[in-house]
């Protein structure tokens, strides 16, 4: 490697991939292979090689921006941080701190998710905060609180699932989501294990399957209490492991032997045979993982729903042993990191309760603060989204783009243009910055140095490689004039291992415990798993470094008596299902040549030439019945309004569904469809089912 590499981590999913950049063409870097690193062992999908052109001036923001007689126009950083505390100061002034909003991202850094939850309860004394990350893992972080006492996406490394006897894949497409990861899924059937996708499309991914299992949407819950039924009438499970690590089996049993192998086959179109195929095929191995993406967890019922794949892991003996058990596979970049330590509504740093009154004296002592001036909870991301206007008067957005993400989007999109103030700190101009009242130019990945925390709970270290355009600084940057303005001149650190430094106090003996973990030891161990807690003399009187931990629950799980606690759940319908006005049902999901709302990756020409535009995927019966062709534009119709796209016509669908793509805004905004249907635990939307209607509208 030469000496000017700089090694880093890809921006966008939580694989975090490792990668080194160099120095490249006018000044730009280059990204080249970085094979040290474990996740991906120098692998890297088109966006991660591609990623330096968001760098690039002609792309992205380089100079505030602030509404004047309604256009964006150029403006100094003074006038555009002054207009953001004067539109913050008067709403708190006329409306109350509540009135203000913050809505923050899954892409932000550790440090920056801290110090925007910070910014959030102590400058603006607002309760009204949440990130986006809501909309990616929470039913699933829900229902592992519930079963294990600790929410972690994987519980163990990556490297563990080429070494186990069979995966169950629930809801992932990862051949096009995290194409890196799908190298695990090739050696674990080299190793000759095998692997079941659960999925209603016959994907990239699950075409790699021994066995491919399609249930209508919104039925994964149905089939997971089946396969619990067959597992018991067949006497897999393991009665020693449930006695000793468990408790709750009698009620879970019970509400799965209510759903018997034929109910399931109506309730989802998986037959029997293909039930009781999964159930060997999940059950003879020694070993075993269920692993989970937003299929299951993006509905209405998605804490039960993985609560019920979670029980599938405990009746067979196989949470919390080697090479087994039960994990989320987190879908945004700092997705895990942006929620433990204090983006979401109801949490503080190190992923402790914002009600628990020794986490808020924690928290408060290490901010200088008195406990009782920290607000309470606040609304999930949804519903803060669906305040806006109303009860929310002004916003600050970082790293988000709602207006293509959020379901419900028209309406959101509504939302946000019915504020008194909207102010937005983004890389580019986004769909969502299009609308504010002042937009500030921040730094991104490789113009910063920063920690993410992977989809394995591996903290990692992001490093500058090189320096940002003149005219754009660093969200913290931002926070700490805000601050000053609002009347805070300390607290907000710009450097951000100071932030860190503050950070590792703040979660000091919190689940999520990072205070073991420095600068210095990501650089010298490519990362460190939490929890990981500083010695102490009380605690280890020879004050060795505690060495991370990568596998949780191999000796306890995190509940108070140490068990693993089962759920007792029942299938119920999505919270919409088909009729005879809307009698399809969309789902949707991800493209491999783009990510997210597409904020960033369609302006990456290379991207857009290999994905250039939404579609809807459909059958041949139903097309037929449309009179469409491939590439006719049809129109999909939902109760929440209507997306037109070119028509891609194949036998990889449930003739009863349809999917688009939600990358994209304007005409084929799949999430103008989209049911906001809320989880009652988790606050998770339904994204991935809702009732529509099919229509050719010419060519």
């Amino acid at each position: 490697m030469p000496n000017s590499a700089t090694p880093t981590h890809c921006p966008y999913c939580a694989l975090q991939c490792g990668m080194n950049l160099t120095p490249g063409s006018a000044g730009g870097v280059a990204v080249v292979e970085r094979p040290d690193f474990p996740v991906n062992r120098g692998a890297l999908c088109g966006k991660g090689r591609t990623a330096p052109a968001v760098l690039s001036s002609s792309v992205r923001l380089t100079t505030p921006l602030v509404r004047k007689a309604g256009v964006l126009e150029p403006a100094s950083w003074d006038e555009a941080l002054d207009r953001i505390a004067e539109g913050l100061t008067r709403t708190r002034t006329e409306h109350g701190p509540d009135a203000c909003g913050v809505f923050g991202g899954g892409g932000l850094t550790n440090e920056k998710a801290y110090t925007l939850g910070k910014f959030a309860r102590i400058v603006l004394g607002t309760s009204q905060i949440d990130y986006n990350g809501r909309f990616c893992m929470s039913s699933a972080a829900a229902a592992g609180m519930k079963a294990f006492g600790l929410d972690r996406g994987l519980p163990f490394p990556l490297e563990d699932i080429p070494k186990t006897g069979c995966v169950v894949l629930v809801g992932s497409n990862l051949a096009e989501t995290m194409p890196p990861a799908l190298r695990y899924l090739t050696e674990l059937k080299d190793n000759g294990g095998t692997l079941i996708v659960i999925d209603p499309r016959r994907t990239r991914t699950a075409e790699q399957a021994d066995l491919h299992l399609a249930p209508r949407p919104g039925t994964d819950l149905a089939l997971a209490l089946g396969l619990l039924h067959v597992i018991v009438a067949e006497g897999r499970t393991d009665e020693e492991y449930i006695r000793e690590r468990t408790s709750g089996w009698e009620e879970a049993r019970a509400a799965a032997m209510a759903h018997w192998p034929e109910y399931v086959e109506r309730i989802t179109g998986v037959s029997v045979p293909e039930l009781r195929a999964a159930v060997r095929m999940f059950c003879e191995p020694e070993s075993a993982m269920v692993l989970t993406a937003r299929g299951p967890e993006q509905q209405s019922k998605g804490t039960d729903t993985v609560g019920a794949w979670i029980n599938l892991t405990l009746a067979t003996g196989r949470a919390g042993r080697p090479l087994s058990g039960y994990g989320c596979l987190t879908g945004q970049g700092n997705g895990q990191g942006g929620r433990e330590h204090g983006q979401k509504a109801d949490q503080l740093p190190g992923y402790r309760k914002l009600v628990d009154p020794e986490a808020r004296r924690h928290v408060a002592e290490v901010w200088g603060v008195d406990p009782d001036s920290l607000p309470g909870p606040g609304r999930s991301a949804y519903e803060l989204l669906d305040a806006l206007g109303t009860d929310i008067k002004s916003l600050l957005l970082m790293g988000s783009n709602p207006v293509v993400s959020a379901p419900r989007a028209a309406h959101i999109e509504d939302r946000i243009k019915s504020l008194d103030f909207l102010a937005v700190c983004d890389v580019v101009l986004s769909e969502t910055a299009a609308l504010a009242d002042v937009v500030l130019p921040v730094t991104q990945w490789a113009e910063e140095t920063g920690t993410t925390t992977n989809l394995e709970g591996r903290v990692l270290l992001r490093r500058r490689a090189i320096t940002a355009p003149e005219g754009v600084r660093s969200d913290l940057e931002v926070m700490n004039e805000l601050a000053a303005r609002l009347g805070v001149e300390k607290g907000f650190a710009t450097d951000p291992e100071e932030v860190f430094e503050e950070l590792r106090r703040a979660s000091a003996g919190g689940p999520a415990d990072y205070s073991g973990i420095t600068y210095q030891r990501l650089v010298e161990e490519n990362g460190v798993f939490w929890p990981c807690p500083a010695p102490t003399q009380a605690a280890d009187p020879a004050g060795e470094v505690h060495p991370g931990t990568p596998r949780l629950f191999l000796d306890r799980f995190a509940t108070e008596d140490g068990r693993a606690r089962f759920a007792p759940v029942s299938h119920r319908a999505a919270a919409e299902e088909p009729d005879e006005e809307y009698p399809v049902l969309l789902t949707t999901g991800r493209v491999v040549a783009q990510y997210q709302s597409g904020a960033q990756t369609r302006r990456v020409d290379e991207l857009n030439a290999a994905a250039p535009g939404p579609f809807v995927e459909l059958h041949p019966r139903l097309a037929e019945r449309l009179g469409a062709a491939e590439g006719d534009p049809v129109a999909v119709v939902s109760r929440r309004g209507r997306a037109v796209a070119p028509a891609r016509i194949t036998t990889s669908i449930r003739p009863d569904t349809v999917f688009m793509p939600f990358h994209w805004p304007g005409e084929g905004r799949a999430n103008t469809l989209t049911n906001p249907a809320l989880d009652p635990t988790s606050r998770m939307p339904e994204f991935k089912t809702c009732a529509v209607r099919v229509e050719a509208v010419g060519k």
